[in-house]
This record gives structure tokens, C-alpha cells and sequence, in this order.
């Protein structure tokens, strides 16, 4: 059985998926864009504030599954620039402290809107 994970805390779906979904005791988090809920835009139109913002997004969704960023153990990156990679780690560090999760961090052509970098998580739930 899955249950459906959903918070005002994070940007509403911009598509056909949920914010996240919990399965056989994970958690699986869509990819979160620096768009700020409140408003539906990103939180500025530089790298920083809109990893920032995807950070936020992300531990509003953990939140809503009654967990946070410790029981993270994977997580992607999309950037569209890799030369905000130091950025990238500077900001994610503010979520995410040693023992690190495992990540991987890819170069892509485009995000939806237009964004800068989208952040998924996988988190094991107790």
C-alpha cells in the first residue's frame, strides 16, 4: 500500500505526480524546484536564493511525512549550470550534515519553468 504526501508548506504540483509517496517503508520525494508556495514563483532569479528555496520545499515534504533530513539516504541534483556546484554544497549543507546521504549531481539542458536546480530525496522512515 502507498500513502500520498502532501503539504501547502511545499509548491503544489506542477504536473501529473504528488509531492511525495511512501512505500514499503520509504519515502520518495519529487524533485523541488526554489519556487516559493506562498506565491507559485521561484524565490529569485539567482542560483542561491532558488537552492535555498528547494531546500526549504524539500524538508517541508519530509516534515509532512512526520520525518526529517536525517533519514534521507539518496538524493539527486539537477543544475542547469555546473558551475554552481560550490553554491550547490554550501546550501545543501544548510539541510543535510555528515553522515551525508548518498547524491548524484547532473548537468541538465532545462527544468520546468525555467528553473536553476531541482532537488529529489529518498528517506527510510522508522
Amino acid at each position: 500500500m502507498k500513502q500520498i504526501i502532501s503539504t501547502t508548506q511545499a509548491p503544489a504540483a506542477i504536473g501529473a505526480y504528488s509531492q511525495a509517496v511512501v512505500a514499503n517503508g520509504m519515502l520518495f520525494a519529487s524533485g523541488q524546484l526554489g519556487i516559493d508556495p506562498a506565491t507559485g514563483d521561484f524565490a529569485g532569479a539567482d542560483f542561491r536564493s532558488q537552492a535555498e528555496q528547494a531546500v526549504k520545499n524539500v524538508a517541508a515534504i519530509l516534515a509532512a511525512a512526520d520525518t526529517d533530513a536525517s533519514h534521507v539516504v539518496k538524493t539527486t541534483v539537477f543544475l542547469t549550470d555546473m558551475a554552481n556546484f560550490a553554491v550547490l554544497n554550501e546550501v545543501y549543507s544548510t539541510l543535510f550534515s555528515a553522515p551525508f546521504p548518498a547524491r548524484s549531481a547532473v548537468a541538465v539542458a532545462a527544468l520546468p519553468k525555467g528553473g536553476l536546480v531541482e532537488i529529489e530525496v529518498l528517506a527510510v522512515l522508522d
